[in-house]
C-alpha cells in the first residue's frame, strides 16, 4: 500500500493559508459593520469652476458650452525667428585642433564652435558676433563673425 502524499509540512501550509483566508474574511466584515455608510454618494466629488474640489454638485447656469473645432491638441507651432545675434569674447581658442570657446557678454555663458563655423579668421580674446544654430543631437552650433 502507498504512503499517502500529504506531508507534515504541506498540511500546516494548508492550515496557514485556511487562516489568512479566514481573517481576510473577518476583517472585511468588521470594516462593513463599522463603515459610516451613506454608499458611493458620499465618495463622490466634484470639481467647481476653479478646478477645486467640493462636495456639492456644480451650478448648470454656470455651465459654459464650447465647441469642439475650438480645442487644440498638441502644442502650437512656435514661428521661426531666424539666429538670434549674440555679442561675446574668444575665450579660448585652439589654432591647432581648430575649435575654441566665446564667452557671451550678457548671460557669461560659454559656447563652443568650430574652425568650420568661422567666416573670418579669430584669435583668441577677440571681440565677436555669433549666431547660435541648431546643430546634430540638439547641440548649438555657432556661426562666428568678428
Amino acid at each position: 500500500m502507498a504512503k499517502t502524499q500529504e506531508t507534515f509540512n504541506k498540511k500546516e501550509k494548508e492550515k496557514k493559508r485556511l487562516k489568512k483566508r479566514e481573517d481576510k474574511q473577518a476583517k472585511k466584515e468588521e470594516r462593513r459593520a463599522n463603515s459610516e455608510g451613506g454608499g458611493f454618494d458620499s465618495m463622490i466629488a466634484y470639481v467647481d469652476e476653479n478646478g477645486m474640489f467640493t462636495s456639492t454638485p456644480p451650478d448648470p447656469s454656470k455651465k459654459v458650452m464650447v465647441e469642439a473645432s475650438n480645442i487644440e491638441i498638441g502644442v502650437p507651432k512656435q514661428e521661426d525667428l531666424g539666429p538670434m545675434v549674440y555679442n561675446g569674447k574668444v575665450d579660448f581658442y585652439n589654432t591647432e585642433k581648430g575649435f575654441g570657446f566665446i564667452k557671451d557678454t550678457k548671460t557669461g555663458d560659454s559656447y563652443f564652435f568650430h574652425i568650420n563655423g568661422l567666416l573670418q579668421p579669430v584669435a583668441e580674446g577677440d571681440i565677436v558676433t555669433f549666431e547660435l544654430e541648431k546643430g546634430l543631437k540638439g547641440m548649438n552650433c555657432v556661426r562666428v563673425t568678428k
